[in-house]
């Protein structure tokens, strides 16, 4: 029986290693389908759950995260890269907007928020969803990591009326937003990332609404 050549070892390795490739990626794409939709779940129930913080489900009756525009760069927002917008409906009529928004100015960098603005104008909520502010300092503008259970500092601007948004800033700034000794960057950058999120849902609240649904502004 004749020695295998080194041309007949390459090629039933490279055989080897074709059907070996073939395989794998079989396998990664079944996996990649068996738990996409459990994926997906998940990733929806985690915004309905920070949804749900900004705005009670009381409020609107619409698949809100169903109903959306997304956005372009935007630097009204902070959105470099663009983001998007859901809308809450009662009865088909508008009932607030939740918008991706971020503070550029955090003591530590860019901290992204959620802004629930009502149709009359007033915030419903405001929540921040990822920021990197000293733990221990000014980290408690993320309820989870605030100390004071009893009244976060991010629920005062809950039900902030449209006609105090003017004086939305930090009461150091001549403001009505508390903030904690020592940590008024943090605090400064999500109140004015705040009132400039209201503005902007007051600027284009029609056009918002009545933009396509997935559509981009």
């Amino acid at each position: 029986m004749s020695e295998p050549t080194a041309l007949g070892l390459s090629a039933r390795t490279g055989t080897i290693m074709v059907a070996f490739t073939v395989v794998f990626t079989a396998m990664m794409a079944f996996t990649h389908d068996a738990t996409r939709t459990q994926i997906e779940a998940s990733t929806s129930q985690e915004k309905m759950k920070l949804i749900s913080e900004v705005l009670p489900a009381e409020a609107y009756d619409n698949p809100l995260l169903d109903d959306f525009v997304n956005l372009g760069p935007t630097p009204a927002l902070g959105l470099t890269e663009g983001g998007r917008v859901y809308r809450a409906r009662k009865a088909g009529r508008p009932a607030a907007l939740l918008l991706e928004t971020a503070a550029p100015d955090g003591y530590s960098g860019r901290i992204d928020l959620i802004v629930a603005i009502r149709a009359d104008g007033s915030v419903a909520g405001v929540r921040a969803v990822s920021h990197r502010e000293t733990p221990g300092l000014g980290d408690y503008i993320d309820p989870k990591k605030d100390k004071d259970k009893k009244s976060p500092w991010i629920l005062q601007f809950s039900e902030l009326k449209a006609a105090a948004l003017p004086g939305c800033k930090v009461k150091k700034d001549g403001g009505q937003i508390a903030y904690r000794t020592g940590a008024t960057i943090s605090a400064r950058a999500v109140t004015n990332a705040v009132a400039r999120t209201a503005r902007f849902a007051a600027d284009h609240h029609d056009r918002l609404f009545a933009a396509p649904n997935g559509g981009t502004l």
